[in-house]
C-alpha cells in the first residue's frame, strides 16, 4: 500500500487515510474490471447508491461480461432495468456492450466513443478501473473541490488514483453534503477547510439543476408504458401517444401498425 505521509498537501493525506479506515464497501469497489465499473457508473447516474446495490449485483450475476450483455435482447435488458429510471441509460449500456464485444475497448482517450459514455463516465472508468490519477467530477466531487480546495486540486499521489476518487465520493455523500454538511460533526477534512472556516459552506456550493416534478410528468408516463411493454411485449400505441412517440424517439420501442413493440420484437 502506497505511503501517503510524503504527500505534499496535508488535506490529501487526511482524505486518503480516512478512506482507508472508514471507506464504504460497495460491490463495484471489489473489482477493477472495466465492464463492471461501466455498469456501476451508468446505474449510479441520478440514482441513490442504496438502490443501485441490488441491481448491480443481480446484473453482474446475470451478465458478468460485456459479451454476455451484448447477447441479451433489449427487452431483457429493459426488464432488468425496471425501477432504476431513465431507461435510455440501459439501451446505451446495451449498445456499448455490443460495441465492446465486437471490437474491444477503445483507448483511454477514446472512451467517449462508446454510446452513453460522456466525459464523467470516461474519467470514472480511467480512475476506478485503470487507476489513473484523474478525478471523475460529479456533483459530489465538484462540491468538495469548491468548498475544501477552491484554489484547485493539489494533485493525486502516484498510484493512488482509485483511492482518491472513491474517497471523494464518500466524503461528498456522507459529510460534505449539499444541504446539510456535517462540518463540525467529525468531518475528516474540516481542518484547513476555507469554506467551513469562513462560515460560507452553503454559499460556496455549486448550483445544481433543479429536477422537475415526477408525478404526472412525461418521465412517469414513459415509465408506465415501458413497464407494460417489457412485461407483455406490446402495448396499443395510442394508449399514450406522446409517451409512445418519446420512447420511439429514444430507440426504446417501435411502432408496428397500431401496436408499440420493443425494437427487437420479431
Amino acid at each position: 500500500m502506497t505511503d501517503v505521509a510524503s504527500t505534499c498537501d496535508p488535506g490529501v493525506s487526511r482524505l486518503i487515510g480516512w478512506f482507508r479506515t472508514d471507506g464504504a464497501d460497495f460491490p463495484w469497489r471489489r473489482t477493477r474490471d472495466r465492464y463492471a465499473v461501466l455498469v456501476a457508473e451508468v446505474q449510479l447516474q441520478s440514482t441513490q447508491v442504496g438502490r443501485v446495490v441490488p441491481y448491480f449485483e443481480a446484473w453482474m450475476t446475470r451478465w458478468p461480461t460485456a459479451c454476455d450483455l451484448a447477447a441479451a435482447s433489449l427487452g431483457e435488458v429493459l426488464a432488468a432495468w425496471q425501477g432504476l429510471g431513465y431507461p435510455r441509460r440501459a439501451r446505451n449500456l446495451h449498445l456499448a456492450a455490443r460495441r465492446i464485444c465486437d471490437v474491444g475497448w477503445p483507448g483511454a482517450a477514446d472512451l467517449t466513443d462508446l454510446p452513453g459514455v460522456g466525459p464523467y463516465t470516461a474519467a470514472a472508468i480511467r480512475c476506478f478501473a485503470d487507476g489513473a490519477p484523474v478525478l471523475p467530477e460529479d456533483t459530489n466531487v465538484a462540491r468538495v473541490l469548491a468548498r475544501r480546495f477552491p484554489d484547485g486540486w493539489p494533485g493525486t499521489p502516484q498510484g493512488l488514483g482509485w483511492e482518491v476518487g472513491q474517497a471523494f465520493m464518500d466524503l461528498g455523500r456522507e459529510w460534505c453534503t449539499a444541504r446539510a454538511p456535517r462540518c463540525d460533526d467529525g468531518c475528516p477534512l474540516r481542518a484547513g477547510c476555507p469554506a467551513a472556516s469562513a462560515g460560507a459552506v452553503l454559499e460556496r456550493t455549486p448550483p445544481r439543476r433543479r429536477q422537475s416534478r415526477f408525478d404526472g410528468s412525461m418521465r412517469q408516463r414513459r415509465g408506465v408504458l415501458l413497464r407494460e411493454l417489457t412485461a407483455h411485449g406490446s402495448v396499443v400505441a395510442d394508449r399514450d401517444a406522446a409517451a409512445a412517440a418519446s420512447l420511439v424517439a429514444d430507440g426504446l420501442a417501435r411502432v408496428d401498425g397500431a401496436v408499440l413493440v420493443l425494437p427487437e420484437h420479431p
